[in-house]
């Protein structure tokens, strides 16, 4: 029991971090406004587990993160048409956004390797920046309520179990060990969504 109490003490930011994590990928499964205001206080979070951890680009994707929340509260609020603002729908990726997006996961992925593996102390320089380079398009994807972005994420989240297992990062593990199966669940949520709609639509 002190061990316990002791433990929990000594990582109760990571815990904190890791609960807001799972109600943030909740409010986001169920499309609800609240996922961008949990989300950035998640981040925020995160940007000091990961200094202390060494993990470089995954902080600096938790800075983005902060950033993209702004974005995403407003977008899902009031962005589905510029002329008539109103809550944003599911839809789907198309192919040529589809090879954009994989364009620029691409250039992010090679540019933060080089600077990782060249300017910092980094030792997992590729699995971090290919997580997060992944990290950045998916959450932008999920900003604009494209369907495809949970594919991106059971990836990236499957991918950083063995990342955060590596650093010893416990509670993450069982975070992302969470987060893989709530981004297969809210996969077949928002495909639900899509469906229906074609449906009303025939």
């Amino acid at each position: 029991m002190e061990l316990t109490i002791k433990w929990l003490s000594g990582n109760y930011i990571e815990l904190l971090g890791a609960i807001l994590g799972i109600a943030y990928i909740f409010f986001s499964i169920r499309q609800n406004i609240l996922t961008w205001p949990v989300g950035l206080l998640t981040s925020a979070i995160y940007v000091s587990v990961f200094f202390s951890t060494k993990l470089y680009a995954d902080m600096g994707l938790q800075m983005y993160y902060v950033v993209i929340s702004i974005y995403g509260w407003y977008e899902w609020k009031w962005g589905n048409s510029a002329s008539k603002p109103e809550p944003l729908k599911v839809n789907r990726l198309n192919i040529r956004l589809g090879v954009l997006l994989a364009a620029i996961s691409f250039v992010l992925f090679i540019l933060m390797w080089f600077i990782l593996d060249n300017y910092t102390d980094s030792n997992v320089p590729v699995a971090d920046s290919l997580a997060t380079s992944l990290s950045i398009v998916a959450t932008w994807m999920l900003a604009r309520k494209i369907l495809e972005h949970w594919l991106v994420w059971i990836f990236v989240d499957a991918f950083s179990i063995g990342l955060f297992w590596y650093k010893e990062l416990y509670p993450t593990v069982i975070l992302f060990v969470v987060y893989t199966i709530m981004a297969v669940i809210g996969y077949i949520e928002w495909k639900k969504e899509i469906i229906t709609k074609h449906e009303l639509t025939k």
